[in-house]
């Protein structure tokens, strides 16, 4: 098993990542990536890596994008969630998208707020029914007997509700934003001489630097 993970690599020949290429503002940056994963059909492109840390004990889950603002991006979910304790002991984050289809990476270093309870109704009542209930059902990350009892808390809700659409937004559900404070831009190379820049956002701006592979 060992050799046969040895042996696998991948050579990285797509594209190339020049400074003259870079945009000069890192939100800028990372709008045209997204956009060029987007026109790619890059697989499950909004989904990242998100790395919260608590007790110097760091967790790491794949959490999906829901907006790109001038400042960072956006996500939903349990406050009472594992990472919503995390953020909510500890601000300081990181994320990580994988657009492996480009043979790119984008790594993001930041801190995360509340963003409004308005912007949160919003969203959550433009989602499905289903996924409105499922939010209301589920504990999320807390321990359950089996999934029956999951199914039984949510039929309880389903009836709760069943006149009521939309659904109100839970109390303990609702969105953040990570404002961006340090991203990298990693292009994938031949021979693992990868193209990396970062940014770090300075008062006047983002100072952008090469970074070796």
């Amino acid at each position: 098993m060992n050799r046969d993970l040895e042996n696998m690599r991948s050579q990285y020949l797509k594209h190339t990542l020049n400074r003259t290429d870079l945009l000069d503002e890192g939100m800028d940056q990372f709008k045209t990536w997204w956009q060029d994963a987007l026109k790619a059909n890059v697989n499950e492109a909004n989904t990242f890596i998100l790395s919260t840390v608590r007790d110097n004990r760091p967790s790491s889950r794949v959490v999906l994008i829901k907006g790109v603002t001038e400042n960072g991006i956006q996500f939903y979910t349990n406050y009472e969630s594992r990472k919503g304790q995390d953020m909510e002991t500890n601000p300081n984050v990181s994320a990580c998208f994988l657009w492996i289809e480009q043979e790119r990476q984008v790594r993001i270093e930041g801190t995360v707020s509340k963003i409004s309870r308005e912007e949160s109704e919003r969203y959550f009542q433009s989602r499905p029914r289903e996924s409105q209930i499922s939010a209301w059902t589920s504990p999320q990350s807390k321990v359950v007997g089996n999934r029956d009892v999951l199914q039984e808390w949510r039929d309880r809700i389903e009836m709760k509700f069943q006149h009521v659409d939309p659904l109100p937004v839970p109390e303990f559900w609702g969105g953040y934003e990570l404002h961006i404070q340090q991203i990298e831009f990693w292009q994938g190379r031949a021979d693992r001489l990868h193209d990396r820049f970062q940014y770090v956002r300075e008062i006047n701006g983002w100072n952008i630097e090469r970074l070796a592979p």
